[in-house]
């Protein structure tokens, strides 16, 4: 063997921290002899893509570019919904087309290049435009980018089924969580100790661009991943074929418990722009508090990624209790200071803090249902488990995504409170979930 495969190997084996670390579950022998390789491979791209992800936030940072280029207040509310529903929905189409090739990587890697010219061009209308026509830009070109992802989603959770072992998978998306919080918590930490002045339009296109490249890279250590053929059952007609999967929904029990679950957990994803208005009505929106919000939200990933992926490795689904838990409580939490003790969010330190629960709350979140999802299935019906649940949740995602609609009837506290207690109503669904087994 070389000495490169004899690192590989030794840093894999350190990474998964695990006696029988070379042990394969549910993938095949050949596969099994290039775990160590791919597992390092997709840990890289995970980590350049979850980078890219925090330098374009659209829960802190897109924000802070539509508000900076003077775009219309009513395009703030569609960042997130947008963000993540345009990767689902389509899904269930796009899965049937992806069923037909025996390798898969090929469509993560596309899917990859697709986000990097779409980060580039917001870049790009964040230096050069202002006013609608930028926030416009910016709202098409993200609209493109979720699509983009959709390709990523559905072909790498099959790809991890096929190349990584059970027991090994959250540890991945654990990892690259934590990395990529390492480095977003150093550039919150320049910007923090910063002059204070003002970001400029150009600032934010560079940024941009910075985060595109990280699409570019991840696509190229991808496609060196080695996957071996597989299934290729059912991938004919894509609407006809989506409508008949659909029927999932009704004839598997587990999985549609799972997609309920995971509907009411959305909150985690969704309350957390609420949590940077609560601040900025109270605060302002100086560079500081920008700065504080991306070192929680570093901090967070960077802590909380390796425990929450060891743990889901031992039971995905209480991952998901104790995650959504979280979340519940630390939104009351948060109704109840601003409604009796509204001068403590004036504290310039309190909603960056539980911006950084809320975080690593809904990082437990995230592993959790990735993780149970790949786990709950094998060969194409895994492809059809996550492309049916990524449908149905982005058009949840959509509905949900108007709740910014309520701000006629309720104050920003009333809506955190609202989306935690849907929350909770998923964390005591997620206890019925059946455990998966080895």
């Amino acid at each position: 063997m070389s000495k490169a495969h004899n690192l590989t190997v030794d840093l894999y084996q350190k990474l998964i921290n695990q006696e029988d670390a070379r042990a394969c579950k549910a993938i095949d022998e050949a596969a099994c002899r290039e775990v160590p390789g791919n597992f390092l491979l997709t840990l890289l791209s995970q980590f350049l893509t979850q980078l890219g992800d925090a330098l374009s936030n659209p829960k802190i940072i897109l924000p802070w570019v539509l508000q900076s280029v003077a775009a219309p207040l009513y395009l703030f509310g569609l960042l997130v919904p947008i963000r993540e529903s345009g990767s689902m929905i389509p899904q269930l189409v796009i899965a049937s087309y992806v069923r037909r090739m025996p390798v898969r990587k090929g469509i993560w890697v596309l899917g990859s290049i697709l986000q990097a010219l779409s980060i580039f061009g917001i870049g790009l209308a964040a230096w050069l435009l202002e006013g609608a026509v930028a926030g416009w830009c910016i709202i098409a070109l993200l609209t493109v980018f979720s699509l983009s992802r959709g390709l990523c989603s559905v072909a790498s959770k099959d790809v991890i089924g096929k190349t990584i072992p059970k027991r090994q998978r959250g540890q991945l998306s654990g990892w690259s969580a934590s990395a990529a919080g390492l480095i977003t918590l150093g550039f919150g930490a320049a910007l923090l100790l910063s002059d204070g002045s003002e970001l400029q339009p150009v600032h934010y296109g560079i940024l941009m661009a910075g985060a595109g490249c990280l699409w570019l890279i991840a696509a190229l250590v991808y496609s060196r991943v080695k996957e071996y053929p597989g299934e290729t059952s059912g991938g004919k007609n894509g609407f006809a074929e989506a409508m008949k999967r659909l029927d999932l929904l009704r004839s598997d029990k587990p999985f549609r418990r799972f997609v309920v679950t995971r509907a009411l957990m959305l909150c985690s994803a969704l309350t957390a722009p609420y949590y940077v208005v609560l601040a900025q009505q109270s605060l302002g929106s100086p560079a500081y508090l920008l700065g504080l919000f991306i070192l929680a939200s570093g901090a967070a990933s960077l802590i909380s990624g390796p425990f929450w992926g060891q743990f889901a490795d031992v039971s995905s689904r209480r991952v998901l209790i104790v995650s959504a838990l979280i979340t519940s409580v630390l939104g009351i939490v948060i109704f109840a200071i601003a409604t009796f003790q509204p001068g403590w969010l004036s504290l310039f330190w309190l909603m960056p803090l539980a911006y950084f629960l809320l975080t690593i709350a809904h990082q437990g979140v995230r592993i959790g249902r990735k993780t149970y999802v790949v786990d709950l299935a094998e060969g194409n019906k895994r492809t059809d488990y996550v492309s049916v649940s990524n449908t149905v949740i982005g058009v949840i995602l959509l509905l949900m995504g108007l709740s910014g609609a309520l701000s006629a009837v309720l104050d920003i506290s009333g809506i955190i409170l609202l989306l935690s207690c849907l929350c909770l109503g998923g964390a005591a669904l997620a206890i019925t979930l059946p455990e998966i087994d080895d």
